[in-house]
């Protein structure tokens, strides 16, 4: 049974058999399933990790929602989003980059917390930033099978495609 699956698997999604592998430049740079740690102004920012992007022991921090660590810990991502993005201090930053997701491996982000980059990312590149806006519009995902989730955007492919947008 492994055997015919394997190979049926192999034939039908290749490339998901295979991991999800991404090339740029001829170069296996990671998969679009994992999250990757990026710190550059250069480029976006994935949602938060608390296992730092490893993924042999993927999960969650397990702190409860009463945990005081938790509240520190979210305040701090928080303001460290904003400042770094040069935000108002009011600004709603979007739940997903300040909460590490469950496996701590999630590649997505939101739309809002790509747009909210942004100005950032352009400034580090100095780059127009409605070419860069227009960079995030091409790379949202819809929801899967028009229904089901929220829109995304994939942080690898994304600064993949900010690294070859102006060589």
């Amino acid at each position: 049974y492994p055997l015919v699956m394997t190979g049926w698997m192999q034939v039908m999604f290749p490339s998901k058999a295979n991991g999800s592998i991404v090339q740029s430049n001829g170069a296996a740079v990671g998969s679009s399933l994992i999250a990757q740690k990026f710190t550059s102004d250069k480029y976006f920012w994935e949602r938060p990790s608390a296992i730092d992007y490893n993924p042999i022991p993927s999960g969650a921090s397990n702190y409860g929602p009463t945990s005081l660590s938790l509240d520190t810990l979210i305040r701090q991502r928080r303001d460290t989003f904003l400042v770094n993005n040069h935000l108002a201090a009011g600004t709603q930053v979007p739940l997903d980059m300040i909460n590490a997701s469950a496996s701590g491996l999630d590649p997505h982000i939101s739309p809002q917390a790509a747009l909210l980059q942004v100005g950032r990312v352009a400034h580090a590149r100095n780059l127009d930033s409605m070419a860069v806006v227009n960079l995030v519009k091409e790379h949202t995902e819809g929801r899967e099978w028009g229904i089901f989730g929220d829109p995304r955007v994939n942080v690898l492919e994304l600064n993949i495609a900010l690294d070859n947008s102006h060589r």
